[in-house]
């Protein structure tokens, strides 16, 4: 379906998530991000830029990964995305759903 995010026209899937990486920008996720209430920092983006990188690489994404990673810890990741971090952080970067998030 297509819909109106951070001043632009782009198709999501019925959960809300961009149905096409390329319509991402920052106004699309500053957008996705308010609906999720969300604010996004420094820290935030930092967490989106990797996710993106893990996706565009193939690389399974899980809460675990992005623990590992250096970017944030479990904690500060939930911090940082309350209530479904995964999910939210993957919605906000423009990424599909992780298989691993129900």
């Amino acid at each position: 379906m297509e819909t109106q995010i951070g001043g632009s026209s782009v198709e999501v899937t019925d959960e809300g998530y961009l149905k096409d990486i390329n319509q991402w920008s920052r106004e699309v996720a500053i957008g996705i991000a308010e609906k999720e209430g969300v604010t996004l920092a420094d820290d935030h983006w930092k967490v989106l830029e990797f996710l993106q990188n893990q996706y565009k690489n193939g690389t399974p994404l899980t809460i675990r990964s992005v623990g590992k990673s250096g970017v944030c810890s479990i904690k500060e990741l939930y911090a940082l995305f309350p209530d479904g971090p995964l999910k939210k952080s993957t919605k906000i970067a423009g990424i599909p759903k992780p298989v691993s998030c129900i």
